[in-house]
């Protein structure tokens, strides 16, 4: 349990994050105010919120479990997994994004392919988020049940309560400026864990020497790199082929929530260098998320749920005052995380959904008023899913399993879309589909199939080379745009310069 200054660090934090992004709600005038934050925004401030709404429960609670479960392996997915993606969204695909006026990723594959794929890709994102919310609630009822004994239901009902009520007026301002104090605050607590947790188990090398002699399966928690034959879920293969190739430029370049934020900046320099300096960012994040859950294994050995490795650390090795420091940093991170979520995912439903099918043309105080209503009705849907993460053997892997469904065929058909202006529409949609379809069979059955139990890794590869193979396929038996309509879409294809 909390002493009393923790508790007065947490709800100072608590109270002043909730003003600071309640205050963002006087420039919100429109629903581009409320989406793109009337596309006015500095790099610096969106570099910081892309890596923040990036290390929340994912990283922090995740990765600190699988850090437990498996070892340093899984800071691949900040290092490999991250920083050659976002330079190539920087240089490539974030500029055509920008130039084109986008609201998201789906309108982009609307004009570039047809308003089919744009409505699968957006339905797509829309589930996806839906769940993910759920998880990142589950992930905060963690924190809370460890550190303070709140009912995870409670848990769950104060995080939503808290980021909703500054998402829900102050849009994506308010969402980018809360993460600019919440990403200082994750820095400073999570080093100063760190720190304290490496004191406490005798410095680096003594941890390494413990942690081995507690017998030869720990030996591979200190491999970068697993065996292919690797009973863990990051086997060298995996890691390649899946993540370097395919997740991760699917994440940092047909995400919703990461690449919107760039869509904020107030010109395309700032749009490219918003990825730049969040990719710097990213290289230090694993010395955040990998410690905590390396040191847990001397000082709680045996957790059945590597989840609870960092509360547990927290709880603990640190000080009054301090405990409420790092977990005002920590569920920092989870609300950065909510908050991205809740705004991206009420943008693609109503500029994707809402508008094309349901109302076009209408007052844009109608749109902003769905924006607003879309949120509140996703955080009810994230609180009632929020028990399917306990479904999964930790956090990280149930995120990392939804994204397999569907990454794959879609960053296919981004990568040829803008690359290849031969790509047709039905192509597209052809590969889009059965993409997807060829993961949910992968994930159906693959007990049958792979060797290690949560081969989300593999799921994306194949369903991406699947995707990519049909879209070809079928594009060379089509008929392609015409070269006036892919202006502005298509790498190789002269862009008008912007006005």
């Amino acid at each position: 349990m909390l002493a009393g200054i923790d508790y007065f660090v947490v709800i100072a934090y608590l109270v002043g994050i909730l003003f600071l992004g309640y205050y963002f709600r006087k420039f919100v005038d429109s629903s581009e105010d409320y989406f793109l934050g009337g596309r006015t925004l500095p790099f610096w401030a969106i570099g910081m919120s892309i890596v923040v709404s990036d290390i929340g429960a994912l990283d922090f609670v995740g990765v600190s479990g699988q850090a437990y479960r498996y070892g340093i392996s899984v800071g691949n997915f900040d290092w490999i997994g991250s920083v050659p993606a976002m330079l190539l969204a920087a240089f490539i695909f974030i500029p055509y994004f920008w130039r084109g006026g986008m609201y998201t990723i789906p309108e982009y594959l609307g004009r570039r392919y047809n308003s089919y794929v744009r409505t699968i890709a957006s339905l797509t994102w829309i589930i996806f988020f839906a769940v993910d919310l759920g998880v990142l609630f589950w992930a905060s009822a963690v924190l809370l049940n460890v550190l303070m004994g709140w009912p995870i239901w409670i848990s769950i009902l104060v995080t939503a309560g808290v980021v909703g009520l500054y998402t829900f007026f102050g849009g994506i301002t308010a969402v980018v400026m809360t993460d600019v104090v919440q990403l200082i605050i994750m820095f400073v607590g999570g080093l100063t864990l760190v720190f304290l947790g490496l004191h406490a188990v005798g410095g680096w090398e003594s941890m390494v020497d413990k942690i081995h002699n507690l017998g030869p399966e720990y030996r591979q928690h200190f491999h970068l790199i697993q065996p292919s034959d690797t009973k863990t879920p990051f086997p060298w293969t995996g890691i390649l082929f899946g993540l370097t190739f395919v997740m991760a430029n699917a994440y940092m370049i047909g995400n919703q929530s990461i690449v919107q934020r760039c869509l904020t900046a107030k010109n395309e320099w700032h749009a490219k260098a918003s990825m730049i300096f969040g990719s710097g960012l990213k290289m230090l994040i694993p010395i955040l998320v990998l410690f905590p859950g390396l040191m847990a294994i001397i000082i709680h050995p045996g957790l059945e749920d590597g989840d609870r490795a960092l509360p547990m650390m927290i709880k603990t090795i640190l000080p009054p005052g301090l405990i409420g420091l790092i977990f005002s940093a920590f569920f920092a991170g989870l609300m950065s995380s909510v908050d991205s979520l809740l705004n991206s995912t009420a943008t693609l439903f109503t500029k994707d959904i809402y508008e094309p099918f349901f109302r076009k043309n209408a007052d844009d105080k109608h749109y902003l008023k769905v924006g607003k209503l879309t949120t509140l009705a996703l955080l009810i849907l994230g609180v009632i899913s929020s028990p399917i993460s306990s479904k999964f053997p930790g956090i990280y892997v149930a995120i990392q399993t939804f994204l397999s469904y569907f990454q794959g065929p879609l960053f296919a058909i981004l990568l040829l879309g803008i690359f290849w202006k031969k790509t047709t529409q039905w192509g597209g949609l052809t590969g889009l589909i059965v993409g997807i379809v060829f993961a949910v069979y992968l994930n159906t059955f693959k007990a049958g199939i792979f060797t290690i139990e949560d081969p989300f890794l593999y799921v994306s590869w194949w369903s991406f080379v699947v995707g990519f193979i049909i879209t070809v396929a079928v594009s060379l038996f089509t008929s392609p745009h015409l070269d006036s309509h892919l202006e502005g879409l298509v790498y190789n294809v002269k862009v008008k310069e912007n006005e």
